[in-house]
């Protein structure tokens, strides 16, 4: 059987594809292309074109079924990926030469059919990037030409997966250091390959972090950067007479240090003679001191030295604290100190002492709210153990178990079709987690008296929608014994329309990262604060309405087997 295809991409569609394209832009990744997807996702396209099926509109949900991290919370992410990838999705001829050899048993025709398609007919329904959302309820909905939304199945999971998952783990970060902690994602030389790193940049920001130290994020994504130099740095230092530069210029301009370095030693004659620090500082190493001195002949308006190379209390301290008060004499404050090791409540809370003893023994203003930055293989755990220790900590930098997700591998995003041709469909399985909820549904939260989400209920799209005020039962999807009326206060629609295809519906927009990023905190401020604890967290009630409940449960009953015993 030979089945033609429609010209997908021909005509008005195709103008509204261009324009879109235009305004969206490519995917970040070059990599995100039409062939970024699973092989037997073009095996079924050829199995629904020879059926002729492959135009069947066909309705799919993006979701998960756990919260990750032993939490009940996630973040949603990876929306606008998914709209710049559909928005470029079209076939090359190289793609179309590479698919027919692979695929010879294929008809020429199928392959003309999939020179035509692109995502003009296809509708994407999604919550807005940057949302706190919970399991079983659609993160998206997709629908449009099956054979078409089955092509994006794979890349749409993947594109979420990791996204959600690694935004997630930084919200989680954010909410244990407290909002007063600077944090900086230190990932890029742990993650996995180029574009791991550049999403764990993109994602943590989102999530909660405040900079990254990888400068390719700083400039695809306008992100802070932060960063000082490395343990490599001083140790390449041997003595003080390799500064053949020692002149630096006042803040002011006024007039200019001859030799800064004679400055510094002076410094530090004073700071171990200084009464209030006698017996504490002896000799220091002086590679170091030369390291420190050179850095900020570099960098005098922004100087934080690493001060872990030798020894921290001993070394690293006193010669960061000559430095910083040969700079404040030019007018320059410096910005602080990194520990890369050890024992960081105690340094920190030492080193407290010490920046709190300079700023009175020599009458420097502020020298005791030095930044003291902390980082060496940090995590959610070691920073919830510093807080209940006591430390001195301003900013965490945090690389390996935060981009990594060391905790946990992955999300485990689904893509399940839910309804085609208009007629509802479900997945059953002996695991009820895995059942899926059939048919094309409207997603709401409904909030409380105090502000809280209380619930988030989905409903049939033939239903009416809830309103403030009116009291509504909320039904576990499949336990028959967990059901609750609701009155809210306030109701929210969760699914908005950001891909309307060749439709006429308002199409939402896609806001900037800091918006997103300001989307996300504000939603993790709106929880209860048990359904975001580390410890033992409320389980966040997801239900479905009374009409879907029982639909549910009578197209189970239709569609499984009986049994029979013998």
């Amino acid at each position: 059987m030979e089945a033609t295809a429609p010209s997908v991409g021909a005509g008005a569609n195709g103008s509204l594809a261009a324009a879109a394209r235009a305004q969206v832009g490519p995917p970040t990744n070059p990599m995100a292309t039409a062939l970024l997807t699973d092989q037997y996702q073009f095996s079924m396209a050829y199995a629904y074109w020879k059926a002729g099926k492959h135009a069947d509109h066909a309705v799919f949900d993006l979701y998960f079924r756990k919260n990750p991290f032993g939490g009940e919370f996630t973040v949603f992410a990876g929306l606008e990926e998914c709209i710049k990838f559909i928005a470029n999705f079209k076939f090359t001829e190289d793609e179309i030469s590479f698919l027919q050899s692979v695929m010879p048993m294929c008809e020429d025709a199928f392959f003309d059919y999939l020179r035509g398609i692109d995502c003009s007919d296809v509708e994407v329904y999604s919550t807005p990037e940057g949302s706190v959302v919970f399991p079983k309820v659609p993160l998206m909905r997709v629908e449009g030409p099956v054979a078409v939304v089955q092509l994006l199945e794979t890349p749409f999971v993947n594109l979420i997966n990791y996204a959600s998952l690694v935004t997630t783990n930084a919200a989680r970060h954010r909410h244990v250091a407290g909002k007063s902690k600077v944090l900086m994602e230190f990932g890029l030389r742990r993650a996995q390959g180029p574009d791991g790193a550049i999403s764990a940049s993109k994602y943590c920001f989102m999530g909660g972090f405040d900079a990254t130290s990888n400068v390719l994020a700083g400039h695809l994504f306008g992100i802070p950067l932060r960063g000082t130099h490395s343990h490599a740095y001083v140790s390449s230092y041997m003595s003080l007479d390799e500064i053949p530069d020692r002149t630096l210029r006042n803040k002011d301009g006024s007039k200019i240090c001859k030799d800064f370095v004679s400055l510094v030693k002076e410094w530090l004659c004073k700071i171990q003679a200084a009464d209030s620090l006698r017996n504490v500082f002896g000799d220091t190493n002086q590679s170091e001191l030369a390291a420190f001195a050179s850095y900020a002949l570099a960098f005098p308006s922004s100087f934080l030295a690493l001060v872990d190379t030798y020894d921290v209390m001993r070394s690293g301290i006193p010669n960061f604290c000559a430095v910083a008060l040969a700079l404040h004499d030019l007018g320059y404050k410096a910005s602080g100190i990194r520990l890369d090791s050890g024992d960081l409540a105690y340094l920190s809370i030492e080193t407290r002492k010490v920046f709190h003893a300079i700023e009175k023994e020599f009458n420097i203003p502020g020298f005791g709210k030095m930044i003291i930055t902390a980082s060496n293989d940090l995590n959610e755990e070691t920073i919830d153990a510093l807080n209940k220790q006591g430390h001195e900590v301003d900013a965490f930098g945090i690389g390996t178990y935060l981009v990594t997700c060391y905790s946990q591998a992955a999300l485990g995003c689904v893509f399940k079709l839910v309804e085609i041709n208009s007629r509802p469909r479900i997945k059953l399985s002996e695991d009820v987690a895995k059942v899926s909820i059939p048919c094309k549904k409207r997603c709401f939260r409904l909030y409380g008296k105090e502000g809280y989400p209380l619930v988030d209920i989905m409903i049939r799209e033939s239903e009416p929608s809830p309103k403030a005020g009116e009291r509504i039962l909320c039904r576990h999807p499949f336990l028959e014994s967990k059901r609750a009326y609701v009155v809210p206060q306030h109701v929210e629609e969760l699914l908005h329309c950001y891909w309307p295809g060749s439709s006429d519906k308002p199409r939402a927009e896609l806001p900037p990262l800091l918006k997103i990023r300001s989307r996300c905190m504000q939603q993790l401020e709106k929880l209860r604060p048990d359904h975001i604890r580390r410890l033992n967290p409320t389980p966040y009630k997801v239900s479905v309405s009374a009409k879907l409940y029982e639909f549910i449960h009578y197209l189970w009953l239709n569609e499984a087997p009986v049994g029979e015993l013998q």
